[in-house]
């Protein structure tokens, strides 16, 4: 069992938890997801790791109410405990693999939207460690749907937030936020952009017409975490990949968003499920290669 000693209502159904997690915090990079369960008949959850702490053996995850599982898991009060909590799965940042002299000298921007504010932090933080600033935008609906704040104000070399009423920050969309960074002469060598499909086609878009390469991370559409539901199979390039066995990071320009969000919403029903496994055989599956 692995035990929850924080627990914190960052906004409106979005909560963060801090578990008591020692193997997973002794070996976890950023980038890296987890899978959790409240209990042993419970939804299998991946959540990419938002936070660790090696020594206390702790690992932070934040996530929000968008079906039952996370609904039950909102529930969880500090004391209590997951079930599961298995990782770290997925690749890390390609960050982690790089030279540091090498990215002390890239100029880096992050782009968060809404809930993708949490997967972007322990990069911007981990870098901060090497002694690497990076710029970071965050976007929000409105004020009332900020969070993070004053944690990524602690490690990104500029913190710059909008959101789309202009309640607080910057009035607008993020792309609008970079555009105006480029109209004021800024230049980035690369781009790492999380959030929701349609915010991370859109910034593909635009850095793909600044010649910006972007990295994205498809955690959004992962439902069993391991390649064998099919749910976050996605066209990358001309290759097929799967988001939790061979990313969950990818180059944005290569992916086709259209493609994995109708997949998206085909896979939400039953008759979807069926429709995508009998059109894409032997290659729905990323774990096991096979429908059975």
């Amino acid at each position: 069992m692995y035990k929850i000693l924080e627990r914190e209502e960052l906004t409106q159904n979005i909560f963060k938890m801090v578990v008591e997690a020692p193997r997973v915090a002794a070996s976890c990079l950023p980038g890296q997801f987890v899978i959790v369960r409240s209990d042993k008949d419970a939804e299998r959850i991946p959540l990419t790791i938002c936070d660790y702490d090696r020594v206390k053996g702790t690992v932070t995850i934040v996530f929000q109410i968008v079906g039952e599982g996370t609904l039950i898991m909102a529930d969880l009060k500090a004391g209590d405990s997951f079930h599961d909590f298995v990782g770290p799965l997925g690749c890390p940042s390609e960050f982690c693999n790089e030279d540091i002299a090498s990215l002390k000298e890239k100029k880096i921007l992050f782009v968060a939207g809404g809930v993708g504010t949490a997967p972007v932090y322990p990069q911007v933080k981990w870098l901060k460690e090497q002694g690497v600033d990076a710029d970071v935008i965050v976007g929000f609906k409105n004020k009332d749907f900020l969070i993070m704040e004053d944690e990524m104000k602690a490690v990104a070399g500029n913190l710059m937030v909008t959101t789309d009423d202009g309640s607080y920050g910057r009035s607008g969309m993020v792309t609008k936020v970079i555009e105006d960074l480029y109209a004021e002469g800024k230049k980035y060598d690369v781009c790492v952009a999380i959030g929701p499909m349609i915010m991370m086609k859109f910034v593909c878009k635009l850095t793909k017409e600044l010649n910006l390469k972007t990295v994205v991370s498809l955690n959004p559409i992962m439902v069993d975490g391991t390649g064998m539901c099919g749910a976050c199979r996605v066209t990358v390039g001309d290759k097929v990949k799967f988001a939790c066995v061979d990313g969950p990071e990818f180059d944005g320009h290569l992916v086709n968003f259209d493609e994995a969000m109708k997949r998206q919403t085909l896979y939400k029903t039953a008759e979807g499920r069926a429709y995508l496994k009998a059109k894409e055989g032997d290659t729905h599956h990323g774990g096991c290669g096979n429908c059975q």
